[in-house]
């Protein structure tokens, strides 16, 4: 027997599940959503009894595609989370968990790339962006978990995916996908210059996505984070070794690009991106040009770290803003 739940914008199908419900489908345009612990249902249109029954899961596709949903709580209740339950919802940005153990299916957060937060009950926030960052950005489900998450084997384990994927080899993956045709011939995707480029970009984001979250981050990889950033912003001054691979690209700027097109609003990133070293008087014209008339805070920024860490500033750049 399905039941229908109201929320403040829409409303939660549920079903029977187990010795509770089920959510199976969801209609509405709900931005911030909670998921009951109960809901009261009535069995039989002619029996005036209502009783309550616990939410047990979230099923297969329940969510899937809700293009506005923002935050989602689940409940205390909650045992299991289907295949793609939350899949391709494009603005989805936190997601509120139990500490308790679930079962999760498949893709639960499959193309959520907004993604930056699964805050767990008892778990420091600094944990919520690690965890997030198991399904968004290191392809680890094993380490979806709201128990273990933020222990000392667990924070191992994600640093260890981690530098598995940052020290791979920027071309890994390139002839397969030519050779298996996963892209169209010809397009865009199939030129090795841009694959190096999202490759480079991808490896930019973990490394910022760690450093601003440093919970048992050790000094050694603490440091070949930050030399990765610096290595990846032209005219840094970076002095490292350059990678073995180098031989296929020019220069190299993913740093700074990431930085420009995903978090120019983001003031806990470009503080990084000039902690470390990022900025120098060599690129700063350049950075400065190029961020345009956009994101005003960021240039301020920049122009108060070249007038306190670098020496003059130009005149005539603080008039762009």
């Amino acid at each position: 027997m399905e039941y229908r739940y109201a929320v403040e914008d829409g409303v939660l199908i549920c079903k029977d599940y187990k010795k509770g419900l089920e959510i199976v489908s969801y209609e509405g345009e709900d931005i911030y959503l909670t998921i009951p612990e109960t809901v009261k249902i009535q069995e039989d249109e002619g029996d005036a009894a209502v009783r309550e029954k616990q939410v047990l899961s979230v099923g297969k596709k329940a969510m899937l595609s809700c293009k506005s949903l923002r935050r989602v709580y689940l409940p205390e209740t909650i045992e299991e989370v289907g295949d793609w339950a939350f899949a391709y919802c494009d603005e989805l940005r936190e997601v509120c968990l139990p500490e308790k153990t679930i079962r999760f299916g498949r893709g639960i957060f499959r193309e959520c790339g907004k993604l930056r937060l699964v805050t767990v009950a008892g778990k420091e926030k600094d944990i919520g962006g690690l965890l997030a960052a198991t399904v968004t950005l290191l392809d680890a489900p094993y380490l979806f978990t709201p128990v273990r998450c933020g222990d000392g084997d667990w924070l191992k384990q994600w640093d260890a995916r981690m530098l598995q994927l940052l020290r791979a080899a920027d071309k890994e993956g390139y002839s397969k996908m030519v050779l298996c045709g996963e892209e169209d011939y010809g397009s865009k995707e199939n030129n090795l210059d841009y694959f190096l480029n999202q490759k480079r970009k991808s490896k930019v984001r973990i490394a910022f996505m760690r450093l601003l979250h440093p919970s048992g981050l050790s000094n050694e990889v603490k440091k070949e984070l930050e030399n990765y950033l610096r290595e990846h912003t032209a005219g840094s001054g970076y002095t490292g070794e350059a990678p073995s691979e180098r031989e296929d690209t020019g220069i190299l700027d993913e740093t700074w690009q990431v930085l420009l097109e995903e978090h120019g609003e983001d003031s806990e990133y470009y503080k990084l991106f000039t902690g470390i070293g990022c900025l120098t008087a060599e690129n700063f014209d350049r950075i400065l040009l190029e961020a345009g008339e956009n994101h005003p805070e960021m240039k301020a920024w920049f122009l108060k770290y070249k007038e306190e860490k670098i020496g003059y500033t130009d005149f005539f750049a603080e008039l762009m803003l």
